[in-house]
């Protein structure tokens, strides 16, 4: 999926132009990478949102036309956004180059329903995404992984997934993806519970008879 945005260069930089920048409804950013010098430049920050808010952020090769000049395809490396309003503060751009292998994570998608399901297993979707390394020709909208035979106490690892010819996992093959387990049952949880409260009311004795035995040492 590739698609553009517009930008424009700026000259100066600092919090005082970036805060004038987003007073102005435009949102500070840089592009680098690809061997070439760091290039400062703004984008309108409506644009940018409805564009963040439609694609696959990291995954997403972007054509950036700044100014004039000709499209860079990129990748976007960072979005920096305003703790609690809808705001953009800052974009980091990474050029591509077509051909040189790039990484990036990969969001991993779950489909299907597992057989544990029907003992009652519940499905636990664990890791949500994988870091790859890939052409930008190459680079896949997602991982998919169908999980209908997985049964109660299966693990399925990174290591278990099928990569798209071309791609190369980065992330260790022993991490969890998804599990299906068996939930807690109101008895479990009052064992667990009494257990918990045994080994709490257990600890001061031990302790006050470590103190007499410290004492008669005396």
């Amino acid at each position: 999926m590739e698609t553009t945005l517009n930008l424009t260069t700026r000259h100066d930089s600092g919090k005082g132009v970036a805060r004038k920048l987003r007073r102005a409804g435009r949102v500070p950013g840089v592009i680098y990478g690809g061997g070439e010098e760091p290039v400062l430049v703004s984008m309108e920050a409506q644009q940018a949102l409805l564009l963040f808010h439609s694609i696959s952020v990291e995954n997403t090769i972007l054509d950036l036309m700044v100014d004039d000049r000709e499209a860079e395809r990129a990748l976007v490396r960072e979005v920096q956004t305003h703790p609690y309003r809808t705001e953009l503060l800052h974009v980091d751009f990474l050029r591509v180059q077509r051909g040189v292998a790039i990484e990036l994570n990969i969001p991993v998608h779950v489909t299907g329903v597992p057989a544990g399901a029907r003992d009652g297993g519940v499905l636990e979707h664990i890791g949500h995404d994988i870091t790859v390394k890939c052409v930008p020709s190459r680079i896949p909208e997602a991982i998919e992984v169908d999980v209908s035979d997985m049964e109660t106490g299966d693990v399925l690892r990174v290591g278990d997934l099928e990569m798209p010819e071309g791609v190369e996992n980065l992330t260790d093959p022993e991490r969890a993806v998804c599990a299906v387990s068996i939930p807690k049952g109101p008895e479990l949880e009052e064992e667990e519970e009494v257990d918990e409260a045994a080994a709490e009311e257990g600890a001061p004795e031990e302790d006050a008879a470590g103190e007499e035995t410290g004492g008669d040492e005396d």
